[in-house]
């Protein structure tokens, strides 16, 4: 995964995808989290859940994303699968075995596979066009690197308007090795938690993915 992107300003496409739904509903039984209408799956590639490279969290992370992309196929929301084209010799090059994605996708109008060479999911990719297209107002998002591709994800989606929710234990990534004079290894659940924290107060970041509810896109002209 690289880890510098463009930055990519909002546009007035998605200006009227701006919102004022509350972040959770409050009822006597707890908070009930509003749904989304699309689901992002950021990178869950097999390199990164699978063999030596696989994040500490792998077997976790495709264990909800794959609960998440169930219930948002059967519940008609958009499902958009990112995958990462990494650099010649790294472990996620475009076709090679560690690139592929690790969920069999259903293609359709309601799902579909959007290739990044950036870690923002927006940067020179047709993401923010079918988030419009479809209607989209509020997104879920998960996968991997935490720090990395989910959270510039997320962020350039809080600046376009979306409403974002990011279940805290849907996303993962690798330790952050020592740095003689600097630090210990950092492990990758702090590191999870710091990435997704500093998204501010305007994502959702502590619920989680069994929470999580999907509804149509407003504009969807899917049957």
């Amino acid at each position: 995964m690289t880890t510098q992107h463009p930055e990519t300003a909002p546009d007035a496409r998605t200006a009227a995808n701006a919102h004022t739904t509350p972040h959770a509903l409050t009822t006597p039984n707890g908070p009930i989290t509003p749904p989304v209408d699309a689901l992002i799956v950021v990178d869950v590639q097999s390199a990164f859940v699978t063999g030596a490279g696989a994040v500490p969290a792998a077997a976790r992370l495709v264990d909800r994303t794959t609960d998440l992309i169930a219930r948002a196929r059967r519940d008609g929301a958009l499902v958009v699968h990112l995958q990462n084209d990494g650099p010649p010799g790294a472990e996620d090059e475009p076709h090679t075995p560690g690139w592929e994605l690790h969920h069999p996708v259903e293609p359709g109008p309601r799902e579909v596979v959007i290739r990044k060479p950036y870690d923002d999911g927006f940067a020179e990719t047709p993401l923010g066009g079918v988030l419009t297209d479809a209607g989209v107002r509020a997104v879920a998002v998960c996968g991997v690197m935490s720090e990395m591709c989910v959270q510039a994800t997320a962020r350039t989606a809080l600046a376009r308007g979306y409403r974002v929710v990011v279940p805290h234990d849907a996303h993962a990534t690798q330790d952050v090795p020592a740095a003689p004079g600097i630090s210990e290894v950092v492990p990758a659940a702090t590191v999870s938690r710091v990435a997704a924290y500093a998204l501010g107060s305007d994502a959702e970041v502590t619920v989680w993915a069994s929470e999580v509810t999907f509804t149509v896109p407003a504009l969807s002209s899917a049957g």
